[in-house]
């Protein structure tokens, strides 16, 4: 019984772990949701604004410098960029309302004014020790942050900021003062208690926070020296992830922070390989973007434009006649949204819910994609998704000279061709009940990630439910002296009715650990008294017992 506590104390504590993960990869989700229109803006500003390409196709009358379509191109870029150079404020914010229970407008107000206070503090501590004036910090370790002189802690300064404000909102927004100073009690007590606690952290973070960024830039090395198998491993990984909700938690920090590498642009340092892909895009002086920081994002491009459609017809082929109509409807819609949006979902959990054997080759197949546009030296970033939206901002419109964006074209083709025949063999080989292959009397539809959940939560309570089971079995034999004690199992409507070879092993405590309202012995007979679910306990009784004997 103790290891059976034991155990189930650890699963629910992973438990607890794995939810606050998914809640902390939902809450990412707000501030990266900005991502798509900033990119929008500053691809289209940049691209329309750069002189190179506004020359290349002759549009000089209409854009050149100083000309009214000119000046509308530069107000959409620096629109976009300045969502890029605050992203840390963002990420604060939405990880405190994401994170917060109740009251979500106080923990996002608490945390913009955290930001601040942790900045403002560091800011200060670079004064008085004289870094601001003569500094022995690294180049680019010091940075404008928010209008702050400060160290430059990138979303990572947002993150903890927003993880650290939502801890406290939820631990003090309903806490109750004494009548005297009952005022400051409730939600107006979670800015007080925020800013006194950031002035502390920043206090804290000035001293070790160099320390920290000096071992993220030694994991960004790493990681990059890792060349083209690391990519791989980076792909299959990020699209791993995604049944868990968990894709945003891995690739963030290789976009946003210095395990993604980092690149002096114009003169800034540079972290993250989003962060540098779009520097570079603003910048008038960048001729090549840098394949070290689009690694990250590429892969994404074959895959969504070309492989999932690719999918998606092998899955029409194979559908039943009769429902082909139907399942081609839902799957072109499908593979339209992944194509130009880059949303994969309605595709990816349709092969994840029915055949998981395609969604583990899919994960193969992704990491393969990633490692080949390294390989072949594909410099396209993105937003949000690699979609066609994408591929054609940061792609086409910078130029192939620029971009190398040809070359997804030739893997993109390969990569549909690679999909549908995969997955047409599989889906007949092993009669896969994908879209249209259903039976007559049931609807064709697509799974989304609830679908998937509900399956998992199901699973998981028939685990519990066999392990309980199994448990009770387990006791109800230690009771009985075990196994070899045991010579006949039989019940009557309430009652386990036992013939055991030795009555003395018969332990009466452990017997009604097991949820037994009574124990009776008669002889080398022993009556334990269950109800009326005695039945089924017979039963998983009988069935552990011939385990047991195998």
């Amino acid at each position: 019984m103790a290891n059976e506590i034991a155990a189930e104390t650890k699963n629910k504590k992973s438990g607890r772990f794995f939810s606050v993960l998914q809640r902390v990869g939902r809450s990412f989700m707000l501030p990266i949701a900005l991502l798509p229109i900033a990119g929008l803006l500053l691809g289209i500003g940049s691209s329309l604004t750069n002189q190179t390409m506004v020359d290349s196709f002759g549009l000089s009358s209409v854009l050149g410098t100083g000309k009214p379509l000119y000046n509308i191109m530069l107000v959409l870029s620096d629109t976009g960029n300045i969502i890029f150079r605050n992203l840390p404020i963002l990420f604060a914010m939405g990880i405190a309302l994401g994170m917060a229970e109740n009251e979500k407008a106080t923990a996002v107000l608490s945390a913009a004014i955290s930001f601040f206070v942790m900045h403002s503090t560091i800011s200060a501590c670079l004064s008085i020790s004289g870094e601001l004036t003569s500094p022995t910090l690294p180049d680019g370790s010091v940075a404008d942050i928010v209008g702050i002189q400060s160290l430059e802690m990138g979303v990572f300064g947002g993150i903890l900021v927003g993880l650290i404000v939502a801890a406290l909102h939820n631990r003090f927004y309903k806490i109750k003062l004494p009548n005297v100073i009952s005022f400051f009690g409730g939600v107006r007590f979670v800015p007080i208690i925020c800013t006194l606690t950031f002035v502390l952290i920043g206090a804290l973070m000035f001293f070790i926070w160099p320390f920290i960024q000096k071992s993220i830039y030694g994991l960004g090395d790493l990681v990059l020296s890792s060349g083209y198998a690391g990519t791989f491993i980076y792909g299959v990984i990020e699209r791993a992830l995604i049944p868990f909700g968990l894709h945003h938690v891995f690739y963030l920090p290789f976009w946003q922070t210095g395990v993604g590498g980092t690149a002096m642009i114009d003169g800034v340092l540079v972290s993250g390989a989003q962060n540098i892909f779009f520097a570079e895009l603003a910048s008038p002086d960048v001729t090549r973007f840098s394949v070290s920081a689009t690694r990250f994002m590429s892969g994404k491009f074959p895959l969504m434009i070309f492989g999932l459609p690719g999918a998606a017809l092998a899955m029409y082929t194979c559908a039943k006649p009769a429902k082909r109509k139907v399942a081609g409807s839902l799957l072109l819609s499908a593979a339209l949204t992944s194509m130009i949006c880059g949303i994969t979902e309605p595709l990816e959990f349709t092969f994840l819910f029915v055949a998981p054997l395609l969604y583990v080759i899919h994960c193969v197949l992704a990491g393969l994609a990633y490692m080949l546009m390294h390989i072949l030296n594909v410099g396209i970033g993105m937003t949000f998704s690699g979609g066609l939206i994408d591929y054609t901002l940061f792609g086409i419109l910078q130029g192939n000279a620029k971009s190398n964006w040809i070359m997804v074209l030739p893997v993109g083709a390969a990569y549909f061709l690679a999909y549908y025949l995969i997955f047409s063999l599989l889906i007949k080989k092993r009669n896969y009940i994908t879209p249209g292959r259903e039976a007559d009397e049931e609807n064709t539809k697509l799974y989304t990630r609830k679908d998937y959940d509900e399956r998992s939560a199901e699973l998981t309570a028939e685990k519990t439910e066999k392990t309980n089971a199994s448990g009770i079995s387990e006791s109800i034999v230690s009771g009985l002296g075990g196994t070899d004690n045991i010579l006949t199992v039989d019940s009557c409507a309430t009652r386990l009715r036992i013939t055991v070879k030795d009555g003395s092993l018969v332990t009466d405590s452990i017997l009604r650990s097991t949820g037994a309202s009574g124990v009776i012995h008669k002889g080398n007979g022993v009556q334990i008294i269950y109800g009326p679910r005695v039945t089924v306990i017979k039963s998983e009784l009988e069935e552990f017992i011939g385990n047991s004997g195998n």
